[in-house]
């Protein structure tokens, strides 16, 4: 099985890291999660519901849709929030990158753990800057939420293109799919991880602070 490897990029200032994760992981994660399943018996089955919330930012001129589920909201807060502050114990300035890897597993014989296969790993890359005063901080508000526009279109057309997905399981096998720990959701199995690097690229830094000194000329 081959793994697609999706790679987005965002350039945001340390109070915009939160926010800015949120609104992709859980864009893409709108996606890639369904109702939960009812067997009748084995083959049959219905699906649930999943409700959807509109979130609006604090500190980025954007607003998302999430699944409701306070539950799934919980994780991946926990995660952005780990993420976060590993940014911030590494400097004003800095680069991470944040993972959401969707996998299925396959039973292996004992003594053997099962194998988790990726199908799907998203990766976002966030470059953190340090701006000067409140004009900047408010021009990177609106350019952060214009991006961020464009990176969730872009999420949603790859997410429409006709590619793999794990085939429904039957009801022995939905484990191996679908994380099934959640009450109201049922997400493809998946995980987050991050990294972090020092210091900031500073072609990055100077792009940015170019696009704002642009806007600060109209």
């Amino acid at each position: 099985m081959n793994c697609r490897s999706e790679v987005l990029e965002v350039t945001v200032e340390a109070r915009q890291v939160e926010e800015s994760m949120l609104a992709l992981l859980h864009t893409i994660l709108l996606h890639r999660s369904t109702g939960k399943f009812h067997y009748k018996k084995e083959g049959t089955y219905s699906i649930g519901t999943v409700g959807t919330l509109d979130i609006d930012c604090d500190f980025i001129d954007f607003s998302f849709v999430r699944v409701s589920s306070e539950e799934l909201d919980r994780v991946i807060r926990k995660a952005v929030s780990e993420f976060k502050d590993a940014l911030s114990i590494s400097g004003s300035d800095g680069m991470g990158q944040i993972s959401l890897e969707f996998y299925q597993k396959k039973k292996s014989r004992w003594p053997f753990s099962d194998e988790c296969i990726p199908w799907e790993v998203w990766s976002i890359k966030v470059n953190v800057v340090n701006l000067a005063n409140e004009q900047e901080r408010q021009i990177c508000r609106e350019k952060v939420g214009e991006k961020l526009g464009e990176k969730v279109i872009n999420v949603v057309e790859v997410i429409n293109r006709h590619e793999y997905l794990p085939k429904m399981p039957t009801q022995s096998e939905v484990d191996n799919v679908f994380d099934t720990s959640l009450k109201d959701v049922q997400p493809y199995l998946y995980k987050i991880t991050f990294q972090i690097t020092d210091s900031l690229g500073t072609s990055v830094s100077t792009t940015m602070r170019r696009l704002i000194k642009d806007t600060l000329a109209l």
